[in-house]
């Protein structure tokens, strides 16, 4: 009765402690997996007589680069986009007034329609106040993230650059045998994450410069933001982040014409085509070989587990498993059946599947002296 008692009350502490650290844990996951990511790199420099410190903050420092570039590149595409629309703004409100009125027979104007606009101005001032009161939260919700983004950089340098030296800490307290499962589990995370990371960001600078070609040659402004969008989005959001980053192009392109967005929507529907057949298969071969069935319903677990960092979690977290798995699982020889057989792609004929088995003798029967 004691023994009871005393386990609920270590289950009840522990399950307190999870729901009070459960902030500081998803931090320390989301550095776990960073460091695994860079850790290939890391390990590539160390061979060549870098110490683990620097070599380590050399990752981090170009990696953290690449991240200010992206979000820069964005940023001057957003900025330039919203002064354009504001530049067009007003040829485009008489545009769609003359369609009004010759559509509907109506008589409005521009100046009528800054009459009735003008009763909105409330309502907007209104907002306005609303947000300016809600500036301090803002403010705090910056603070909270910038925080947590040191917390993390933190976290992943001192898991990377001390590595071998954690590892060896957590072999110390176990058998020789859990030892070489621990690091062989190890081993595996690293080179499927790294090889993830790496994998994709070969396949975003592929599909980047694939799109700037094509934008550049029909003209649509942003050329190369938009392509870097394309590449990030769709190779570091599975499945569907390639029509979110495809949608952007072909909007920014509707602006120029109907015919620049139809041949750019034509563009992205051929390469993903070329990159899913083509490309993929042959770079992540041996990196990251999920079905993609199995990749999307991975993601949706992960965000349904973690949100947004469980989604980016999912994937390199699924390949681990597969293959550590796949390590103690027996397989076995398929029998033949015709629901396991495809069609002949060169004769588009269906095999020939015998109507049943034939009989194999068993060792020591009579057939066998016959």
């Amino acid at each position: 009765m004691v023994l009871a008692v005393w386990t609920v009350a270590a289950f009840g502490i522990a399950w307190w402690m999870f729901v009070q650290l459960q902030g500081l844990l998803l931090l320390l996951l989301i550095s776990l997996f960073l460091a695994l990511a860079l850790e290939p790199a890391v390990n590539w420099l160390n061979r060549r007589r870098w110490p683990r410190g620097p070599a380590t903050g050399a990752v981090m420092l170009a990696a953290f680069g690449v991240l200010v570039l992206f979000l820069t590149v964005l940023g001057s595409m957003l900025v330039g986009q919203v002064v354009s629309f504001v530049e067009e703004l007003p040829a485009m409100t008489r545009a769609a007034l003359r369609w009004v009125n010759g559509t509907f027979n109506t008589s409005f104007s521009p100046t009528t329609l800054l009459s009735e606009l003008s009763g909105v101005s409330g309502f907007v001032e209104q907002y306005a106040s609303s947000v300016a009161g809600n500036v301090v939260g803002a403010g705090s919700t910056v603070l909270a993230l910038l925080f947590n983004g040191l917390t993390v950089a933190l976290f992943t340098f001192y898991l990377c650059a001390d590595g071998p030296r954690f590892r060896r800490a957590i072999c110390s307290v176990l058998p020789p045998r859990t030892q070489r499962e621990v690091l062989r589990a190890w081993e595996i995370a690293i080179h499927k994450t790294g090889g993830y990371i790496y994998s994709r960001a070969l396949l975003a600078l592929i599909c980047a410069a694939a799109h700037y070609v094509a934008l550049t040659v029909l003209d649509v402004p942003f050329a190369f933001a938009l392509a870097l969008w394309v590449g990030v989005l769709s190779q570091f959001i599975p499945t569907v982040g390639t029509y979110i980053g495809g949608a952007l192009p072909v909007l920014v392109a509707l602006i120029e014409g109907p015919w620049p967005a139809l041949w750019i929507l034509v563009f992205i529907t051929v390469y993903q085509q070329f990159e899913n057949y083509v490309l993929q298969p042959r770079i992540t071969a041996k990196t990251l070989d999920m079905h993609p069935a199995v990749a999307f319903a991975s993601v949706l677990a992960g965000a349904a587990i973690l949100g947004a960092p469980g989604a980016l979690l999912a994937l390199p977290v699924g390949a681990s498993l597969q293959t550590f798995l796949s390590l103690y699982i027996r397989r076995y020889k398929v029998e033949e059946h015709p629901l396991l057989d495809d069609l002949d792609p060169e004769t588009d004929e269906e095999p020939d599947v015998p109507t049943a088995p034939a009989a194999v003798p068993e060792s020591g029967s009579d057939t066998d002296g016959k």
